[in-house]
């Protein structure tokens, strides 16, 4: 599960914002569009929202200004101190997509940005069931994360990558879990979701699932 990727993400705290602002060249593709991203996943939310991976709380930010209420889930310690300086009166807690406290309120939305590709496919599945427990009817998912058309897609990313010099983000990409649409298309409609995937860049794709009732 992603909690092995925690003390990467304390790290990362410091720098996270001009990462995804396009300081760091390697990976400035990956962030192309992220506050247009982050302002899709907003516009498609409603109601009171579950996030995973609030991390800086750039999404969170998006979420609030929409007059949203906003329970936090972040596994990262440097993380939710960077978010409460941010937003000292957001509910957020230590969590992860499978292990987390839930609000003892409807949950209408679930979303997330950038994170869900820290779980194994299986992990994915999983986690999406779970979902469907929790959402209210005509709950909705709306995530954004890097997904690939196919595995020869991903390989041919890895290379491109590699051809760049940009080493780091091919390691990545070849050692965290980043899955393809029809595996994920399979995942959620087995999980009772209806699912449409946009693209946003040359790597993020929005993932918009509604709830159907079983």
């Amino acid at each position: 599960m992603g909690i092995e990727f925690n003390e990467l993400f304390d790290q990362w705290a410091e720098s996270y914002d001009s990462t995804v602002a396009g300081f760091d060249l390697e990976y400035k593709d990956v962030f192309v569009k992220y506050v247009e991203i982050l302002e899709n996943v907003a516009q498609r939310s409603g109601g009171f929202v579950l996030e995973f991976g609030v991390g800086t709380g750039n999404l969170t930010e998006k979420l609030l200004a929409g007059g949203l209420d906003v329970y936090g889930i972040e596994p990262s310690k440097g993380m939710r101190e960077k978010v409460l300086l941010k937003f000292p009166d957001l509910d957020v807690v230590d969590g992860h997509f499978l292990e987390f406290r839930a609000p003892n309120v409807q949950i209408d939305t679930i979303v997330s940005t950038y994170a869900f590709h820290h779980l194994t496919d299986e992990e994915k599945a999983d986690a999406l069931v779970k979902f469907h427990r929790l959402l209210g009817q005509n709950g909705r998912i709306v995530f954004a994360d890097t997904v690939f058309v196919t595995e020869l897609a991903k390989e041919q990313k890895i290379e491109e990558s590699e051809k760049k010099g940009h080493f780091r983000l091919a390691r990545d990409l070849r050692t965290e879990y980043y899955s393809t649409i029809p595996r994920l298309m399979e995942m959620f409609h087995a999980a009772g979701f209806d699912v449409k995937f946009e693209q946003q860049n040359d790597f993020v794709w929005l993932m918009d699932a509604t709830k159907k009732e079983r």
